[in-house]
């Protein structure tokens, strides 16, 4: 039995806090080894090193595992880079106890030899880390010298994987700074969007959770923390395959209510799914639009047009049940006309919320970065940890934004530059507004006569 100190080192806030569902997972995991954890995430410390000091010491751990959720946070107008506060947490931990440091996340196992070098930790783990961390943890324990960098050699099944152990002080903060806690039902992403990691981090295939798992998750932190609103963190929510309705129709039979949010991929969403999801607790979505016309859609590798998003659009409208759309401007085969078109079309979005960028980040290993390199936008041997971002060199970034500017004008649904939502965010926060926020805006039209669910 060991000590172990699991620090969550992610301080975003854009568009709000996000609970640390990974630390959850692997504090459920160490402890069902038999070890004695403790979560801290340096957020909810108020980014005070002092006070890892502190818990540092208190604690004595035999192990201490620092997790990096990003490496950035993607606003190529506002860009704020993470993996400098890892290596100063690194340099904080061995300042104050000589013990192996790990470090691990979704943001070090993009880059995971360079993140590791740079931050200065002992080991790494990449990709999914409840097996590899414990078995880690294991062999050092038995006086063993196992390699500096650790990789999965297969993915976790959707029936194995483990059920979150939240923390009362986390789930304290996040609920009184965002009102919602992070649960997982599935991971993977089999979308080969150019731009994206999750295939690479999750894997291409969709691994399903049990939906009674899920389900008892979310009553587990209903009868321990007084938790009712939850943001699924599966990359697509709506599969194919129809799981995600399966959980639904779970949460109805229990016939308790949540309040809950999720990622969503505008295609093939008719009306009575929609409804279905409403009625099971769904209150607001968040739409992987990422294009606006049908040309920069297909350069994205992105297989779906607008005219579905529209379809997919009309449908939450029909039900009542906000969403937003997130659009980047300026990737691969931008032009002044291709960006007219995308606003034109945006127009056609009605009572919902749109995000606009400018730029994408260029992860190494996708298909942008090779895209990137042949174009000469960077070099093959750059390093990727400072951002650095794709913008089309078919329009001039200046007209970019001031087209985005005058289209979106001065509208409360139309968010641009990124950063002002923030601004809008706090204020809402402080009428005590939580959840996602942005749903507060949009205002659905009087007049209910509307298809049928069937339809």
């Amino acid at each position: 039995m060991k000590r172990i100190l699991l620090v969550s080192s992610n301080i975003t806030t854009e568009p709000f806090p996000v609970y640390p569902l990974g630390l959850a997972i692997l504090a459920s995991a160490l402890t069902g080894r038999g070890h004695i954890v403790d979560q801290f995430d340096f957020l909810v410390a108020g980014e005070s090193d002092e006070t890892l000091r502190e818990r540092v010491r208190s604690f004595v751990p035999d192990y201490v595992c620092l997790s990096v959720r990003n490496l950035d946070n993607c606003d190529s107008l506002a860009t704020q880079a993470y993996p400098a506060i890892a290596k100063r947490l690194v340099d904080v931990i061995r300042g104050c106890c000589a013990v192996p440091i790990i470090i691990g996340g979704s943001a070090f196992s993009i880059m995971p030899e360079e993140f590791l070098d740079f931050a200065g930790a002992d080991y790494g783990v990449v990709g999914e880390g409840e097996r590899l961390l414990c078995d880690l943890i294991q062999e050092l324990s038995a006086g063993k010298t196992p390699s500096r960098l650790l990789r999965n050699t297969g993915l976790i099944p959707g029936s194995e994987m483990i059920s979150p152990l939240y923390s009362r002080e986390l789930t304290g903060f996040y609920m009184e700074s965002s009102g919602m806690i992070n649960i997982q039902s599935k991971r993977g992403c089999p979308q080969k969007c150019i731009y994206c990691s999750y295939p690479d981090l999750e894997g291409d295939t969709l691994r399903f959770r049990d939906p009674a798992a899920v389900v008892d998750d979310m009553e587990r932190a209903r009868t321990d923390f007084g938790i009712d609103s939850f943001f699924f963190t599966d990359a697509i929510f709506n599969d194919r395959e129809g799981h995600y309705l399966l959980v639904a129709e779970e949460i109805i039979k229990r016939g308790k209510p949540y309040r809950w949010t999720c990622y969503i991929r505008p295609q093939g969403l008719r009306r009575k799914e929609v409804a279905l999801l409403k009625r099971a607790g769904l209150y607001a979505t968040e739409l992987g639009t990422d294009a606006a016309c049908d040309r920069t859609l297909r350069a994205l590798g992105k297989d779906l047009t607008f005219e579905e998003v529209l379809e997919v659009n009309n449908a939450f409208v029909a039900e009542r049940v906000p969403c937003a759309h997130f659009v980047m401007f300026g990737g691969p085969g931008e032009t002044r006309e291709t960006a007219a078109e995308g606003l034109a079309n945006l127009e056609k979005l009605k009572h919902t919320v749109v995000f606009a960028f400018t730029g994408i980040r260029i992860l190494p290993n996708t298909p942008l970065h090779t895209l990137a390199v042949r174009e000469g936008i960077i070099a093959a041997d750059a390093s990727m940890r400072e951002p650095v971002f794709y913008h089309s060199p078919l329009i001039d970034r200046d007209l970019l934004y001031s087209m985005i500017s005058d289209s979106f004008g001065a509208r409360r649904n139309r968010i641009f530059p990124p950063e002002i939502s923030q601004a809008k965010r706090d204020i809402l926060l402080r009428y005590g507004f939580r959840g996602l926020l942005w749903d507060t805006i949009i205002r659905f039209p009087k007049d209910r006569v509307m298809a049928s669910p069937e339809d």
